[in-house]
């Protein structure tokens, strides 16, 4: 989720840039000085704005020289500190948006950096609105806005707020009350839901390294403060840990509150709903541009989510979906000609800037141009194409297919005839020995040395393919292009010796093993969509219960949505694993009620077995195509 700016040699770059926020520093205490800089244009000035309860927020607003006409307000709010923020670094940031005239605003929300008050991990909206006092991140926005407009001289009484991740999530909560003036809102890569899909579970199972990494670097102080691990590579730092119960033993000692919400609420309670965006999400308050990427590895799961809750009360079409091609930001940095070793053949973040978010903001702010937004706009990566749709996903054009694991790890669309008790797969499941999730070493998530953190959604699956506790399955060569668009889901039918396993499923597009210009990717394995499904909320997210040994039970793993191309001669794969470490955290593969208490004992090698009959038909359902839209 951290996402502000990222340091490029001695200059913090690109506020709504996905990137490692800045390290610790000292700050001086803010006063209410004028900066300038001849050569950026603009001038800067610093304020303590006052909210409503008495608290004072850290605030830097940018004022463009010379400008003959009112401007509106481009306000980004955030967690990571706006001091690399200046009017030099200014045109790093917003330069595509600064030509058609801004008052750019960056505040310090509370409790961070330089703001006053106490920080809340994702502070849900107040329960009492009837209290003038009561605050929340939306009453924050009004407050600011309310003083932007009549403390700043020459705006034209319009405000857009935007950002990706945390304070794309600011920007959405400023919708759910927003201010009369706050007239369009792009909230890029927002999370929605900590424990269903965002940074910190999905579907249950808990982001081990992400969680432990973001909430010791977010709640350590003020500032940002990367934990200090003694090992370059976490993956043995995680396995040494051991259980869960041994991080506040050891590390943390209760000093970190979002690890506390962690070890205390294992189940989706009513503290994880309270945060969850979803239900708030009851009307269309203002031009929405939701914005993601297809290889986000923090948050695809929210701001899809977002979309389609507020599509539901959009009579006004005033609701937008864009998806790139992207990791977590990705769009509002570099050209976006390609991820890892990936390439989409156009400068796809350049596009999604120039001609999609800057048109956004200039109709709505400034009252200039033809909006010509569709109603979705989607990057078909494989075929490398921008396609727009009335609707996502599309509402006509496409046909669900089911593809069947099938024998001698085959994939087929005609469904397995042998009725077979020996008709599955097998493999050991050890907690000892986990499947890594991206090629060692691991790096730590924000590694100022560098992390593969970044692109490893888009890394080479060989690295695990024929481990034995990873299950491969594939189509034969396809003879022509197949292409889908909209939501995938992949049900396994498992049986297992323990009493609760983690389903890890896979989607990957394999590239012919000859002919490829660039060497590397013959035969590469290219993980086109996946997630994991905690088996013991199969049937309620609340109340989670046991596997029965030997059960044949299916487990749903929802893949969310995709838009993609496997090209002719090309093949599809799909992989099925029950461990993915350290990003996932080790299932005991005994049922205990909250695994954050499990006992070293508790933790056991199981059997799994995946089904392929016909009475237990193991499955992925693609949305395939009938004909591409132009």
């Amino acid at each position: 989720m951290p996402t502000l700016f990222r340091a490029a040699g001695a200059l913090a770059v690109a506020v709504a840039v996905a990137a490692t926020p800045h390290p610790a520093r000292a700050h001086a205490p803010p006063t209410a000085r004028r900066a300038s800089a001849a050569d950026s244009g603009v001038t800067m000035r610093e304020a303590m704005v006052p909210m409503r309860d008495g608290v004072k927020l850290y605030t830097r607003i940018f004022v463009p020289n010379g400008a003959t006409e009112p401007l509106p307000f481009l306000f980004v709010r955030t967690p990571y500190g706006i001091d690399g923020i200046t009017p030099g670094t200014l045109p790093f940031a917003f330069g595509f948006m600064a030509r058609d005239g801004y008052l750019f605003v960056f505040q310090d929300i509370r409790g961070k950096f330089r703001s006053e008050g106490q920080f809340e991990m994702q502070r849900p909206p107040r329960l009492d609105r009837m209290n003038p006092r009561a605050i929340d991140e939306s009453t924050d926005a009004y407050d600011s806005i309310t003083w932007l407009l009549a403390n700043v001289p020459n705006n034209n009484g319009r405000v857009g707020m935007t950002g990706v991740s945390y304070p794309g999530w600011l920007a959405a909560m400023a919708m759910l009350d927003p201010h009369p003036a706050l007239k369009a809102v792009s909230p890029q890569a927002s999370p929605a839901d900590m424990w269903m899909g965002d940074d910190f579970h999905h579907n249950g199972a808990f982001r081990l390294s992400y969680g432990f990494e973001y909430a010791t670097m977010m709640e350590s102080g003020k500032d940002v403060q990367q934990f200090k691990m003694d090992a370059f590579d976490t993956y043995d730092w995680y396995l040494r840990l051991g259980t869960l119960a041994n991080v506040n033993a050891k590390y943390l000692k209760g000093t970190i509150p979002t690890w506390n919400d962690f070890a205390r609420r294992p189940n989706y309670d009513a503290f994880w709903k309270r945060q969850a965006m979803r239900d708030y999400l009851t009307r269309v308050t203002m031009p929405t541009l939701n914005v993601a990427g297809w290889w986000d590895q923090e948050d695809f799961y929210g701001p899809v989510t977002i979309y389609r809750a507020l599509e539901k009360h959009d009579a006004n079409n005033q609701n937008f979906l864009v998806i790139g091609p992207w990791n977590h930001g990705g769009w509002m940095r570099g050209d976006g000609s390609s991820l890892g070793n990936i390439q989409f053949g156009q400068p796809t973040a350049r596009y999604f800037r120039d001609s999609l978010m800057a048109p956004f903001f200039n109709y709505y702010l400034h009252d200039r141009g033809t909006l010509r937004l569709a109603e979705a706009t989607v990057f078909e990566a494989g075929a490398n194409q921008w396609r727009r749709y009335d609707s996502w996903p599309p509402r006509s054009g496409t046909v669900n297919r089911a593809l069947y694991f099938r024998e001698k790890g085959q994939l087929a669309f005609e469904p397995p005839r042998d009725a077979g008790a020996t008709a599955y797969d097998g493999y050991v499941s050890d907690p000892a020995k986990p499947v890594p999730y991206r090629q060692r070493p691991i790096q730590m998530t924000y590694d100022p040395r560098g992390s593969g953190w970044y692109t490893w959604l888009t890394e080479d699956q060989r690295f695990v393919h024929g481990r034995p506790d990873v299950l491969s399955y594939e189509l034969p060569t396809l003879e022509r292009d197949l292409t889908i668009a909209g939501d995938i889901s992949v049900t396994v039918h498992l049986a297992t010796t323990g009493s609760d396993a983690d389903v890890i499923v896979k989607l990957i597009d394999v590239y012919p093993d000859t002919g490829m210009t660039d060497v590397k990717m013959n035969g590469y394995q290219f993980m086109v969509a996946n997630d994991v499904f905690r088996a013991r909320f199969r049937r309620a997210a609340d109340k989670p219960e046991p596997l029965v040994p030997g059960q044949v039970t299916p487990v749903t793993v929802d893949l969310h949505t995709q838009a993609y191309t496997f090209r002719k001669g090309h093949r599809v794969m799909v992989q099925v694993q029950s461990t993915w470490f350290p990003l996932i955290d080790r299932n005991p593969q005994k049922f205990v009620p909250n695994i954050f208490e499990a006992k070293e004992s508790d933790f056991i090698a199981a059997s799994q077995r995946v089904y392929r009959s016909s009475q237990h038909p193991s499955q992925i359902v693609l949305p395939v195509v009938e004909k591409v839209t132009p």
